[in-house]
């Protein structure tokens, strides 16, 4: 039973911003805490802050013989079954620390040239060169450590789709990056069955972490290794002697490893020994994986890709004028959130601006890492991207557009839509999105039923490939041109 069934969301996945876990068991994704670095938000930039001062933090004390408050660190690193997220089978069983493992994983860092040495300077570094650390074990940690935004996250989220929440739930541990310690509170948390629930933002999970000690192992290491063999001609170059490649000389991996060793320990000593090699490593991982698409996650969870005839269906049914306004919006805001996805993520509702003085029917933050939404991002200030939702047919005059260019900010963004039905003199509204672009008071774009339907037509043809956004560049185009 997954979070939309158990609590009745009337929801699919899709349109859905968290992952639909399995709320008995876990859903094999793992939360990737380079995916945490790439969010363009405020929430990101906390992960990523509590991420870095944990780890500093344990390396520091190691470094400085104070032991036992390192081991005491770690041990808070203990099994986030809330999340349901990793490899459990039946019942979510997180793996994380502990108390037995935080003191083999101490041992394993203080004993450690890499640690000695300055190598380790991610926690995802630990993949690679510590013994006992493994991808499932890195996402249960930094579950643990970024614990307090994923309650927010959690909270915020639940206030959205209606998902009831539950007082004086104990939060678990939380890392505080000031006080450099764990604290403890009593928060609001949805229950299932009396456990309590974390939602998890499914633009920062993934099937496989990045880093993988394997392919560092041999595709850098043991490639560099090879070349110096063959470099040296030394006793492991032979000569083939048939074949198409008589006369090539080879080096064989297995020799290699005879040679020079396998595991984390020889990983480190290489590494050490050529530390260009895990630089080089590192550049190649300089544009990380994408965020999962809705195929992947469909096929992991075992559920429904987008029904968007059905999606677009629900917003042109909605009949139009105000006494519907809450319908269309919420018709909007799903149909949008899938159609989006992944460059436009984490969306809120009636987001509020200057201590609620003012609201955002729908906001999104830009997570484009190619197309139309990241070329914005590299010329524009669009860090969100802002939707206004009017329910109405008749012509949308100065005021409507000035709401919208009154919510727009450089560090917020300037960039804007007017969602809306088959309008009225829209050229001449459209005059006035002009105007206000050249007086450079933001960019605001119209989108109505038509244009809609042509947004989703478009991604049913390209469903396997990129999202053609034309439609949007060309109304773009016409606001800066």
């Amino acid at each position: 039973m997954r979070v939309s069934d158990y609590f009745n969301l009337g929801r699919s996945q899709p349109t859905l911003s968290f992952v639909d876990v399995d709320v008995l068991g876990d859903t094999r994704l793992f939360i990737s805490p380079r995916a945490v670095r790439l969010l363009p938000s405020q929430w990101g930039d906390e992960c990523v802050s509590l991420i870095q001062s944990f780890f500093s933090q344990v390396l520091h004390l190691i470094h400085s013989g104070d032991d036992e408050t390192a081991v005491g660190l770690l041990e808070q690193l203990r099994e986030p079954n809330e999340t349901h997220l990793g490899l459990s089978q039946g019942k979510s069983q997180g793996r994380a620390l502990g108390v037995q493992s935080a003191r083999s994983v101490w041992r394993a860092l203080s004993k450690s040239e890499a640690a000695k040495s300055g190598l380790l300077v991610d926690l995802e570094d630990t993949v690679l060169m510590i013994d006992g650390i493994s991808v499932d074990v890195v996402s249960d940690m930094v579950t643990n450590i970024i614990r307090g935004p994923l309650i927010q996250y959690t909270q915020e989220a639940s206030g959205q789709y209606g998902i009831p929440l539950t007082e004086g739930v104990a939060s678990g541990p939380l890392w505080d990056a000031k006080t450099r310690s764990w604290q403890e509170l009593f928060v609001s948390l949805p229950l299932v069955d009396g456990e309590k629930l974390l939602l998890v933002p499914k633009e920062i999970v993934r099937q496989d972490m990045d880093y993988d000690v394997d392919k560092y192992y041999r595709h850098f290491i043991l490639e560099h290794l090879r070349q110096q063999e063959l470099a040296s001609n030394s006793e492991l170059v032979h000569v083939i002697k048939s074949g198409k490649n008589k006369g090539k000389q080879k080096v064989y991996i297995k020799d290699l490893k005879e040679k020079y060793g396998t595991g984390k320990a020889a990983v480190v000593e290489q590494t050490l020994a050529n530390p260009g090699l895990l630089q080089a490593y590192r550049e190649e991982l300089k544009n990380p994986s994408r965020p999962l698409t809705h195929a992947t996650i469909a096929d992991i969870e075992g559920t429904d890709q987008p029904d968007w005839d059905s999606l677009l269906a629900d917003v042109i049914n909605v009949r139009s004028g105000p006494r519907d306004a809450h319908a269309y919006e919420n018709a909007i805001e799903s149909l949008l959130s899938a159609l989006m996805y992944p460059a436009l993520a984490h969306p809120r509702v009636q987001h509020e601006l200057h201590d609620g003085r003012k609201r955002v029917d729908i906001t999104y933050s830009n997570m484009g890492h190619s197309g139309f939404f990241h070329w914005l991002a590299q010329h524009y200030s669009c860090a969100h991207i802002f939707f206004e939702c009017k329910n109405y047919t008749y012509e949308l005059d100065n005021p409507v557009l000035d709401q919208l260019s009154g919510r727009f900010s450089p560090s917020r963004g300037q960039v804007g839509f007017i969602v809306c039905r088959q309008l009225e003199k829209l050229d001449r509204f459209s005059a006035r999105c002009r105007d206000t672009a050249k007086d450079q008071r933001g960019y605001v774009m119209v989108l109505q039923d038509s244009d809609l339907r042509e947004l989703v037509e478009s991604k049913k043809r390209n469903s396997l490939r990129f999202f053609d956004l034309l439609l949007i560049k060309n109304k773009f185009s016409f606001l800066v041109d």
